[in-house]
């Protein structure tokens, strides 16, 4: 059992689902570049229901928290999404998390592992890549993505893109789930997501990430691909990989009992250090 609320902390929003039974520690969910906090409604309550506290953000400018102010995020975009990750935990007195990310999100996660490591307890990646700076096209591509979110409008952006996300089966309520949360993007806080995205490639960094990680990717994931997770896997040293069956890019929100189990599984074989007992 669990209860779930809304804060407001700053100009963040973020859900809170609370263990009712005594807590293990907290787990912070990084959604993806197209979704928003409700995209772990399937998820967080599954992680509260076997001892975690779970925070999913809205992103700077997503959902319900406000769009950043000018110059946001600036010419170290990771870095600015590192502080506001660091932010958040401060003013939730949380010393040290577990951090899961969803693709955008997993590569902030991977940013604060790899720049703020005595935060994290451990690593989940979930259809995550090192990001699009790792060429000049993908790179350009991504920062092309706000100007066409402005040109065509949410819906029509989402109703283009959000199928995409998915395995062939999807189910048609997820589908349409899938694509609310992209029809609500607005183009200021997409446009951060792109540029942090354009910046970052992670991939010389993943070798010295020292805490328990797990990746997960669908099986039918056609956006960052299970080679892309495979190589996150091979290369963070002890890292695990696992594969949600039936799922695409979107599987959090497709599979959400598979993906909980996951990571509950990996949870309770990971150490959890004292300090973050305390959180």
């Amino acid at each position: 059992m669990s209860s779930r609320r809304r804060v407001r902390l700053g100009d963040l929003a973020v859900t809170l689902d609370e263990p009712t039974a005594q807590r293990r520690g907290t787990i912070l969910l990084l959604h993806g570049i197209g979704g928003s906090a409700d995209t772990f409604a399937g998820v967080a309550p599954r992680l509260a229901a076997g001892g975690w506290r779970t925070i999913a953000w809205d992103a700077p400018g997503y959902g319900e928290s406000a769009d950043a102010g000018p110059g946001f995020p600036g010419a170290d975009a990771p870095g600015a999404y590192v502080a506001a990750v660091t932010a958040l935990l401060t003013e939730l007195d949380v010393s040290q998390v577990h951090l899961a990310g969803v693709s955008w999100g997993g590569v902030i996660a991977t940013h604060v592992a790899t720049r703020r490591p005595e935060v994290v307890a451990s690593l989940t990646l979930i259809d995550s890549t090192r990001g699009s700076g790792r060429s000049a096209e993908r790179a350009a591509a991504m920062r092309g993505r706000a100007p066409e979110l402005e040109r065509v409008g949410a819906a029509a952006y989402a109703a283009a893109r959000a199928p995409r996300l998915l395995a062939d089966d999807a189910d048609p309520a997820i589908a349409a789930e899938v694509e609310r949360q992209m029809a609500a993007l607005r183009a200021p806080g997409y446009a951060g997501a792109a540029e942090m995205m354009a910046q970052s490639d992670t991939g010389a960094a993943l070798s010295g990430i020292g805490v328990p990680t797990l990746v997960l990717v669908g099986d039918q994931d056609r956006v960052t691909g299970v080679e892309e997770s495979q190589l996150l896997a091979r290369t963070i040293p002890g890292a695990r990989l696992g594969l949600i069956d039936h799922a695409g890019h979107a599987a959090v929100q497709e599979r959400p009992a598979a993906v909980s189990e996951a990571i509950l599984s990996f949870l309770a074989e990971s150490p959890t250090p004292e300090k973050e007992l305390l959180s």
